[in-house]
């Protein structure tokens, strides 16, 4: 008799946590609502974080993405068509909900900043496109059933996560402080949850910002110092003389009157249109003046060069998410050779990150809306995307001419298609004779292509 499995789970992962809140952040700030609110203040605020998350998410929003269906990698041939069919049908899902894919994709992409995004799905009945009610308007009429959107629940509106007792994901209770509803529980069953990182299972993952919050924490102190420095450069330094006795212990409360108020000059001195004091001239017994202002200005040098240390910070905060080729040319370092060469390890990165909602798509989503409508799910359709990766056309050029005249490649239509298809170039027209061989374009299409552009001069007989 064969030994029984042991189903019982004995250790944990280590996360933690307490009572649904995440302690796994050793910096207090960037905890909870706290951190979401730091980490949106770095993502607003810097313009080189700004920079680097619009890329990122420019890039995978523009990306064709696709569903595949189901292929039996172990079976030679076409493809089911029934399988097709599945995979038509999700596809049209996706473009029938309220919100555009490219919309819900940009929602879905707050996970960079933040390190996670959590989405109610929320289904309709496809009863067609002349329902009054929007909740089930549908471009279909086929009565299955669809998604409605993906909603999006705030990062900010978190209050703490339900976890079961082996530690697995249970939900997310939301309170959201502008409705005034309370604490909802909204179930991982009926939710999707993006995240960057699914280490120790942690429902936050990590955000692609926390590397750089050191550099960026420095580099907000000083610009502000900067700033004050420039501000005090101009207006000069505000030094004001009081006698003696109203700033002693002893002075009266006519002289504590007077003391505020200076302060309150020296500390208000700025270069506007407003500047200028206006001081009653008081002498003592011996003709000396009782009060004074002076202004000191600047040598007009630093111990420090602050473009140099900003300078620093905006290139670790870009190295830290291998985005420091954008800062190519803006201190007239670095070859464009090697900016080529971090850039394709950039999109090897962002890549990652479009695999990791197509995984999250493929792994829960599409196999609930089969099961919803009574599809079998061992047959699931995936959702793809095209190729993140840049292509160098000179270097492709330079390597298919070696390849092709040590004979490893033959130029063929099929080449040349995907040639063109990499470059953006219009596929070639091809005719069939009855034999299936593929022939040259016909003379009425070699003459379009061998016609001088509109508007072209004619050339000289």
């Amino acid at each position: 008799m064969a030994p029984r499995p042991d189903l019982d789970e004995l250790g944990t992962t280590g996360l933690k946590r307490t009572s649904g809140f995440i302690n796994e952040e050793f910096l207090a700030r960037l905890r909870g609502i706290q951190g979401i609110k730091t980490y949106r203040e770095m993502a607003d605020n810097d313009p080189v974080i700004g920079a680097i998350v619009y890329a990122i998410e420019k890039v995978i929003t523009r990306l064709e993405w696709r569903v595949d269906p189901y292929r039996d990698d172990s079976i030679d041939g076409d493809i089911d068509q029934a399988d097709i069919e599945t995979a038509e049908f999700v596809e049209s899902c996706l473009n029938d909900m309220s919100d555009s894919w490219d919309a819900t994709l940009a929602e879905i992409l707050s996970m960079i900043v933040y390190g996670w995004s959590y989405h109610e799905i929320v289904y309709k009945k496809r009863v067609g496109p002349d329902q009054k009610d929007p909740r089930k308007r549908s471009k279909f009429t086929d009565n299955k059933i669809g998604w409605r959107k993906w909603a999006i629940r705030g990062q900010e509106t978190l209050f703490l996560w339900n976890f079961d007792s082996d530690g697995g994901i249970q939900g997310m209770q939301q309170v959201d402080p502008y409705t005034g509803h309370g604490r909802i529980d909204i179930p991982i069953q009926k939710s999707l949850l993006f995240r960057t990182t699914s280490a120790k299972n942690n429902p936050e993952g990590r955000s692609l910002l926390r590397n750089a919050y050191r550099p960026w924490w420095f580099k907000r102190r000083i610009e502000e110092i900067e700033a004050i420095g420039i501000e005090r450069d101009l207006a000069g330094l505000p030094i004001a003389y009081v006698p003696p006795e109203y700033l002693s212990s002893t002075a009266t409360p006519d002289m504590q009157l007077i003391l505020a108020a200076m302060k309150q000059i020296v500390t208000s001195i700025k270069r506007n249109e407003n500047e200028g004091i206006i001081f009653p001239q008081v002498y003592d017994d011996s003709g000396k003046p009782l009060f004074d202002l002076k202004l000191l200005s600047s040598g007009g040098t630093r111990q420090f060069d602050t473009d140099k240390v900003l300078t620093r910070l905006d290139q670790r905060m870009a190295m830290s998410v291998l985005s420091d080729f954008i800062l190519l040319g803006n201190d007239r370092v670095g070859s464009f050779a090697l900016g080529a060469t971090k850039m394709d390890l950039w999109s090897m990165s962002v890549d990652s990150i479009a695999k990791t909602i197509a995984d999250t798509v493929n792994q829960h989503a599409i196999p609930r809306l089969l099961r919803v409508n009574g599809i079998k799910a061992d047959r699931a359709p995936s959702v793809a995307y095209s190729d993140v990766s840049h292509v160098d056309l000179s270097e492709l050029a330079d390597y298919v001419s070696k390849m092709t005249t040590a004979g490893v490649f033959s130029p063929d239509p099929s080449l040349e298609d995907h040639l063109r298809d990499l470059a953006g170039l219009p596929p070639v027209i091809h005719d069939v004779e009855d034999n299936g061989t593929e022939v040259m374009p016909s003379d009425d299409i070699k003459d379009i292509l061998n016609s001088p552009p509109a508007g072209a001069d004619e050339p000289e007989e």
